[in-house]
């Protein structure tokens, strides 16, 4: 007779332990995360009198808030936002990274210097900034042209680069981190193959092009998923350094969200700006997942 096979145990002690451990965690993410975000997908299709649910009224809201000219030009500057941020805020962490790498002195001190602004608060670093662009020779950049005879500029007033320099104010602040990953990231660099190429008299940026690049290559694509993921939750610097203007030049979907739900009164509006950027942000981590998965396998 054939020998019956034993059933596999679903649970086991070690299994009832180890969800013991995560309860705590698992059930705050359910109270503070899932439940948020479902509530808001269900009473974005109610209309809300404060935060009062009254009738059902289906995709009607969905259909005041896509038809509204300031949603459009909301979901324009976003594209923007992460155009900007891709080619500002992609290369400078990276290049850093590389220099700190390089340096055989100071290398300690260099880190401790570069990653000072990531400490500071998103508000501290927007209202700086905010200082630092202002159009009078109070600014610190006008009062630089101001030496060289230059007339004050209106920075965060020039609704064309208002994105622009919005975005170099987020790049400084968040390169901090960023460059220390990379940093980590080169010293995995196989030194037999760097050396290989100095031996072959390979100059820095031959080095560079053959024997760094194509191995940091996974990690900044993830960082560039990330990034993508970052930009579409972008709300504090735009409204502590512009309020959204100049007429909405620099209106985020976050930003425009606060509004409908804190300046307009319209929380029924915010939860589907919510639900979209939502929907936006699902896509670009599934594309993160994608890469950081191959990235993973390759490194």
């Amino acid at each position: 007779m054939a020998t019956k096979k034993k059933k596999k145990k679903l649970f086991t002690r070690a299994d009832i332990s180890g969800w013991l451990l995560i309860a705590p965690s698992f059930i705050l993410m359910c109270v503070l995360i899932l439940r948020p975000q479902i509530m808001g997908m269900v009473w974005s299709t109610f209309e809300m009198k404060g935060f009062q649910v009254v009738k059902f009224v289906g995709l009607d809201n969905f259909k005041r808030v896509l038809t509204n000219t300031d949603f459009l030009q909301t979901f324009i500057n976003t594209w923007e936002y992460l155009g900007w941020s891709l080619v500002i805020g992609l290369l400078p962490p990276f290049i850093i990274a590389i220099v700190m790498n390089e340096m055989a002195v100071f290398r300690k001190t260099i880190r401790t210097l570069v990653y000072f602004p990531g400490i500071m608060p998103a508000v501290a670093v927007s209202v700086l900034w905010a200082f630092i662009y202002q159009p009078n020779v109070s600014g610190m950049l006008n009062a630089i042209l101001a030496k060289f005879g230059v007339e004050p500029y209106g920075w965060l007033q020039d609704g064309r680069f208002t994105i622009l320099y919005i975005i170099i104010s987020m790049t400084w602040s968040g390169m901090a981190g960023t460059a220390i990953y990379y940093f980590a990231g080169l010293q995995g660099v196989n030194n037999e193959l760097y050396e290989a190429a100095m031996i072959d008299g390979a100059g820095f940026f031959t080095r560079l092009r053959v024997v760094v690049i194509p191995y940091m290559l996974p990690m900044l694509l993830v960082f560039a998923a990330r990034q993508c993921i970052g930009v579409f939750q972008v709300v504090d610097q735009p409204l502590q350094m512009t309020g959204g203007g100049p007429n909405n030049a620099s209106m985020s979907m976050g930003l425009l969200s606060y509004n409908y739900a804190f300046v307009n009164y319209r929380p029924q509006l915010a939860m589907v700006v919510n639900v979209i950027t939502f929907c936006v942000i699902m896509i670009f981590t599934l594309i993160y997942n994608h890469v950081d998965k191959r990235a993973s396998e390759n490194m």
